[in-house]
């Protein structure tokens, strides 16, 4: 079968590799759509927290068919349309995962949209509800706007009730984002960033969803209102922000970490009613998310490449044709 695999380090190719058979316990899905995020390109690298060992596939999220499934299984069955995510290995045409983390798709969501909400969509559920608490009528401001993960924390938001400012690299991409609900937007290239969320929300977010980081991450930890709650999803700039303690004690603010996939390993539960949600969302036809593209799987490494180099704006998905 045809995989994409990170061979070394920052090289990218799409090879021949055995086709997988399942253990006790596990599952092989027929891949037909896989969904990319900027993770995927930091796991390339070999600069995210997650670091396999070459070689391996990237790609976080995948939806298709089960086609086989080992001794002991009962929660899914062959021919069963199922999406899961893991934190690498699914850019191949079968993958082979444990039963119990994988989701029985409803009838009204296509593998299509599956792969391309899973992650960001749950992502952006899981730290607006479980980590921030968000409440209708208060603010959110979310910087990354234009990406996978932000685009969807804007649709997230609003469908939770909340006013979205939504803020991204340039006028063009942070305005892209009212297509998904944004109430207003900024630019913070060349801008600062803290003081176009305080002038948007009338001194601060009660919310500020960050998975930029860096220098706009420091920014924005500024520019939590009284008790507001600043979460930290990743850092797709390359920078760590460097904030001082002193700024949640004399806001009486928090600085709260989301980490999805850990989430869902130590929360399945909550995770698959997140899903439900997200997918009765979707069946109604309330989600707003944009797929960029979908390409070949041999299309991989240029996309990926797109990726990290920012060229995407919303969802990037591979599709497997064989």
């Amino acid at each position: 079968m045809r995989a994409l695999v990170c061979t070394r380090l920052g090289e990218l190719d799409v090879l021949d590799v055995p086709s997988p058979s399942p253990g006790p316990g596990e599952v092989v899905v027929a891949v037909s759509h896989i969904g990319l995020n900027f993770h995927d390109t930091l796991v390339v690298a070999g600069t995210h927290v997650v670091r396999p060992e070459p070689p391996f596939s990237p790609g976080s999220e995948y939806a298709g068919t089960v086609v086989a499934v080992g001794a002991g299984v009962t929660s899914v069955r062959v021919g069963d349309r199922v999406a899961g995510n893991e934190e690498y290995g699914c850019a191949r045409e079968a993958v082979v995962v444990r039963a119990d983390r994988v989701t029985v798709l409803p009838q009204h969501v296509t593998d299509q949209q599956a792969a391309a909400i899973l992650v960001t969509y749950s992502t952006a559920y899981h730290a607006l509800v479980q980590r921030a608490g968000l409440r209708p009528g208060e603010t959110l401001a979310v910087l990354g706007a234009a990406g996978g993960v932000g685009s969807a924390a804007v649709d997230v938001g609003n469908l939770l009730g909340a006013k979205v400012i939504a803020g991204a690299s340039t006028a063009e991409r942070a305005n892209g984002a009212l297509r998904y609900g944004a109430h207003e937007t900024f630019s913070y290239g060349g801008t600062d960033a803290k003081a176009a969320i305080k002038e948007l929300t009338g001194g601060g977010a009660d919310v500020v969803f960050d998975p930029v980081g860096g220098a706009v991450g420091e920014a924005a930890v500024r520019a939590v209102a009284w008790a507001g709650r600043y979460l930290v999803v990743g850092f797709a700039s390359g920078d760590i922000p460097r904030v001082g303690l002193n700024i949640p004690l004399v806001k009486g603010s928090s600085v709260v970490g989301v980490f999805f996939g850990e989430f869902v390993r130590r929360a399945r539960a909550v995770h698959e009613a997140n899903l439900r949600v997200i997918f009765d969302w979707a069946g109604a036809g309330r989600l707003r998310h944009r797929v960029h593209d979908v390409l070949p799987l041999e299309e991989g490494p240029r996309a990926l490449r797109d990726l990290a180099a920012g060229k995407v704006e919303g969802k990037l998905l591979l599709r497997v044709t064989a």
